[in-house]
């Protein structure tokens, strides 16, 4: 079971765009993905139609001890895509994890304990470097992040690079840049390009050949509770996130085979 944490302390992205995408994306491939919702706002939840009076057992149950994986996983409309909702308790989470026990690592000793009934586990991560995305980092495998193709794009990776070093360093050594994706990509824009242009020399190939562009379609599809995938196959941002996807299976060899 591979669990990939999708992050960056930048909000507006396209994180959850991202998680609710691949997810659905690798699903298709056969692979049983369960999708955590680890952001307050709960995004990913609605964008996946589950209604907010349908999230019985939540992440922040997870967190406080009080469920497994197997307990909160929820079925999607997508087949072999499950998700653990939020709800608006995780909004206090980051306060009440500061009395808790190994408080950086409650989201990666559910992820130890379970029976790893699915092949990949992403986690959406809020759009912040607090205790909820530690957590996610701690569990994760992986980190995947997700990088708007503007001005800025730089100087707030260097922050969460800084940030996984420190977790690396601390609580887990094992956890890899699975990549970057540049999302919100306008070709339209001179700025666009050179933004690409500097990431990928400053990163080389961490960063994916596939580019998520701006697309309406993609916006659309969350108000629908579906993903774009579903909602709109053929539009480029759907067509851009299966290409996505392919090169993400490329990088885990082990989701690959499962999914043959």
């Amino acid at each position: 079971m591979k669990v990939i944490a999708i992050a960056n302390q930048k909000g507006g992205v396209g994180k959850t765009t991202t998680a609710i995408n691949v997810g659905t994306a690798l699903a298709a491939t056969g692979s049983r993905v369960l999708l955590i919702d680890l952001d307050p706002q709960g995004n990913a939840s609605t964008g996946l139609g589950i209604g907010r009076n349908d999230r019985h057992t939540s992440s922040y149950d997870l967190l406080a001890g009080e469920g497994t994986l197997a307990d909160a996983a929820m079925p999607t409309q997508v087949p072999r895509l499950d998700i653990v909702p939020a709800t608006v308790d995780l909004s206090g989470a980051e306060i009440e994890l500061i009395d808790f026990e190994a408080r950086t690592h409650r989201l990666d000793r559910t992820v130890q304990r379970s029976e790893e009934q699915w092949d990949v586990v992403l986690i959406d991560c809020p759009p912040s470097l607090g205790l909820l995305t530690i957590n996610a980092m701690v569990a994760a495998h992986a980190l995947l992040v997700p990088l708007q193709c503007e001005f800025f794009a730089l100087e707030g990776l260097s922050q969460l690079l800084s940030t996984v070093e420190r977790i690396r360093s601390r609580f887990n050594p094992g956890l890899s840049i699975l990549g970057v994706v540049l999302t919100m990509f306008d070709r339209r824009n001179r700025l666009t390009d050179q933004v690409s242009d500097d990431v990928r020399a400053v990163l080389g190939k961490v960063v994916f050949d596939t580019v998520i562009p701006r697309n309406v379609r993609l916006s659309e599809a969350p108000s629908h509770g579906l993903p774009a995938l579903i909602y709109d196959h053929r539009c480029s941002g759907s067509q851009a996130y299966i290409a996505l996807a392919r090169e993400l299976i490329l990088r885990l060899p082990n989701v690959a085979k499962a999914a043959a």
